[in-house]
């Protein structure tokens, strides 16, 4: 029979970033955010170093440049050092 011995379709597109990777969601002022998987039609992303998660479409989000990494974990590291965050 056709098909029998394919495996089902199941893995995530490969175009997805890894969770973890940074991304620039584009829709709300260049937010930079961690990849944190697939909501519905939806990518979540999630502050760097923590934080609540928003959903952002796939269309407006990009990986982000190393200079926006950089301000990123800056800014998180500089938050920290002046205990507003943990």
């Amino acid at each position: 029979m056709y098909g029998e011995n394919l495996r089902p379709n199941n893995q995530e597109p490969s175009d997805l970033p890894a969770p973890g990777t940074l991304m620039v969601d584009t829709s709300r002022a260049d937010r930079v955010g961690e990849f944190r998987g697939v909501a519905g039609p939806y990518w979540s992303l999630r502050p760097v170093g923590g934080g609540a998660e928003w959903e952002a479409e796939p269309r407006h989000v990009r990986p982000a440049l190393l200079i926006e990494q950089l301000r990123a974990r800056t800014a998180r590291l500089n938050a920290r050092s002046r205990g507003e965050v943990l």
